[in-house]
């Protein structure tokens, strides 16, 4: 995939970074998608705008950089065009603004013949719109939630960063979505392992409530995959933190990973559907 970033699309993320992003995030955020060359110089617009220029001129993989850029923006369930904002609530102008913007996002990849792809992969070819990966977690389709997992997998030869990313984005949706749902507190910090407490605990995934010691263990194991797949994805998620650390991701560790939150991903939905199900079941019987 050498195709270059489209000019618009230039200019709207650099508008939605600016507008979002310290100086200090925006270069983090950047650093991680591997965009190419050291920070520019400026303001935080001329900064996007000035790098990722850039990146199209020098990097042999410029969409790739872009979809990593935009996969926090795009996949996260505030920003889906199907979000519905309670009466009670007023949503901030910068959160209008943000989703406006992640829409512009949107329809100028379909004119330029882009498709989005969990776990933030830009893929050309004109294909038929797909759902979001809300919309299938909303609508419990398992089948079409496997195929993002298969579709993880099929990068961990070639991409095993992105095959971990991806992996824990589905995992992450899943539970904020779970969140918002049930109306549960949303955690101040949005990482993996914050929402995946706050949804574990609603779900009474506590080892301390099966008898059977077997499930006690395995159901244990949930808690550390989730850690681990989370640790792993920051400590590994970029050429710079590989570098401090030494340490080299390689297709099996990203295969493992894959397996382990299609696992995950799973057990929370089956268990949510036993929820709702005896939910319904006990409305029935009043």
């Amino acid at each position: 995939m050498n195709k270059q970033i489209p000019s618009p699309l230039i200019a709207i993320v650099s508008d939605l970074v600016s507008s979002h992003e310290t100086h200090a995030s925006l270069d983090s955020l950047f650093m991680y998608a591997e965009a190419s060359g050291e920070p520019p110089e400026g303001s935080k617009h001329v900064k996007a705008q000035e790098w990722l220029r850039h990146t199209n001129k020098v990097h042999p993989e410029p969409l790739a950089v872009l979809g990593k850029i935009i996969c926090g923006y795009i996949e996260d369930p505030v920003m889906a065009a199907d979000f519905k904002v309670s009466e009670w609530i007023a949503e901030h102008e910068s959160v209008i603004k943000k989703r406006e913007n992640v829409r512009k996002i949107e329809v100028v990849l379909a004119r330029n013949g882009l498709q989005y792809r969990i776990g933030g992969m830009l893929t050309t070819g004109g294909m038929a719109p797909s759902k979001t990966l809300g919309e299938l977690i909303k609508g419990r389709e398992m089948p079409a939630i496997h195929r993002e997992f298969d579709r993880a997998m099929e990068t961990v030869t070639g991409k095993p960063r992105e095959a971990v990313s991806a992996a824990s984005n589905i995992l992450e949706s899943i539970f904020k979505i779970y969140i918002e749902d049930n109306k549960l507190r949303m955690p101040e910090k949005q990482d993996l392992q914050p929402v995946f407490k706050v949804v574990r605990a609603d779900l009474g995934l506590d080892p301390g409530s099966v008898e059977d010691q077997d499930l006690q263990r395995i159901i244990s194991g949930l808690f550390s995959i989730v850690d681990g797949i989370g640790a792993l994805r920051t400590h590994a998620g970029s050429a710079h933190s590989e570098g401090r650390k030494g340490y080299k991701l390689e297709p099996r560790h990203a295969r493992l990973a894959v397996n382990a939150a299609h696992t995950v991903a799973t057990f929370v939905m089956e268990t949510w559907d036993k929820k709702e199900s005896a939910k319904s079941g006990h409305v029935g019987q009043s």
